[in-house]
């Protein structure tokens, strides 16, 4: 193994060498952000033996019951990257604030945002979850950072990436020259570089998307969902595979891997979200990946990563994957988005509402 494949630290090192000017900070935060993660994919492999799969009896900023690993999470999350003075501040999904950090440690010049236990629901049915951080600069250095520091478009990250905590752990990273990915040895407690510079492939025969919220999406995204399962027969001219397994990391996972495409997409559910998906800690990373590998991200109506944030907290839709996918349902967007499709295929007997009446 040691012969065969680059350690995290050396790639860092070998990366750092292109910027002589570079002081090692984001090196050192990203090896604090990899130390919290394997700390938490050890109490995950536990599971009912680690007695934290229960819920914490607390809800958190966004109405979520929290569970118990969410909370060690974020603490594993806080204890590790709050001390080496590499941050001027830290926010968490899972604080209403940003974390104020203790007087005795220095301050850096990087903001560092996370969601410690992305899919924690799905922890008591043993599927794969994960965590999700982001890192910018501080507009500050030295100081501490207040809540509009945070409040930046996703243009201006540095680095962002997540762990995925499935059969094995993995950690998925971009700096900003590709996205490479790096499997933890448990047996020597690294992660090692196993698939440099992943590219989203072109083809796409998958879409991710939670269809039990089909009778509030939007006519766009009903008519490409509808095009898809049409199939062969259909207006695309192919079969298409539908997933969905409420936990971002997986979903961005397999769309890296095998491509496809993923949609959150803004819904008339609650009028108070225009979207799922938090804008800072979850979709702006993994927006980043996800174009640093060559597909796109976007909220239907133009790039992700261009929105300037106004909440710590902020909810945005989200479509990503394959770029000439996220292209058509872009343009479905600005087709005649404001009234339902006349076509019989989509229309109120026509052969796919019929079937969900």
């Amino acid at each position: 193994m040691l012969a065969n494949h680059t350690t995290l630290v050396r790639f860092l090192i070998e990366e750092r060498r292109h910027h002589p000017d570079a002081s090692g900070e984001l090196n050192a935060l990203i090896l604090d952000v990899a130390l919290a993660c394997k700390a938490i994919s050890n109490r995950v492999a536990r599971g009912d033996l680690g007695s934290v799969l229960d819920p914490a009896d607390a809800v958190n900023l966004q109405g979520e019951v929290q569970q118990k690993l969410d909370v060690l999470a974020n603490e594993y999350f806080l204890r590790a990257c709050e001390w080496g003075g590499q941050v001027a501040g830290i926010a968490s999904e899972e604080l209403d604030e940003p974390y104020p950090l203790p007087v005795q440690y220095p301050r850096g010049k990087y903001l560092l945002m996370f969601d410690p236990l992305d899919g924690s629901s799905n922890v008591d049915v043993n599927v794969s979850v994960g965590s999700i951080f982001s890192i910018l600069r501080a507009p500050n250095p030295g100081t501490d950072a207040v809540l509009e520091d945070f409040l930046q478009p996703g243009t201006e990250q540095v680095c962002a990436g997540y762990a995925i905590y499935g059969p094995s752990t993995m950690l998925v990273l971009t700096v900003g020259t590709g996205v490479h990915t790096f499997t933890l040895d448990p047996e020597l407690g690294e992660f090692f570089l196993t698939r440099p510079s992943i590219r989203i492939p072109n083809h796409a025969s998958e879409f991710a998307i939670n269809a039990s919220n089909r009778r509030f999406w939007e006519p766009a995204v009903q008519r490409y969902i509808d095009e898809c399962l049409a199939g062969r027969t259909g207006p695309r001219g192919k079969d298409f595979n539908m997933r969905w397994v409420a936990s971002l990391v997986a979903e961005t996972h397999r769309i890296l891997r095998r491509g496809g495409v993923f949609l959150y997409p803004r819904d008339s559910k609650d009028a108070a979200k225009p979207g799922r998906p938090r804008l800072l800690y979850e979709a702006n990373p993994m927006a980043f990946l996800i174009e640093q590998a060559g597909g796109l991200a976007s909220t239907g109506r133009g790039r992700l990563l261009d929105i300037v944030p106004t909440d710590l907290h902020q909810r945005v839709p989200l479509i990503f994957g394959a770029a000439d996918e996220v292209r058509r349902v872009e343009s479905y967007h600005c087709d005649n988005n404001d009234r339902p499709d006349s076509s019989p295929l989509y229309g109120v007997r026509g052969l796919f509402r019929a079937s969900i009446r």
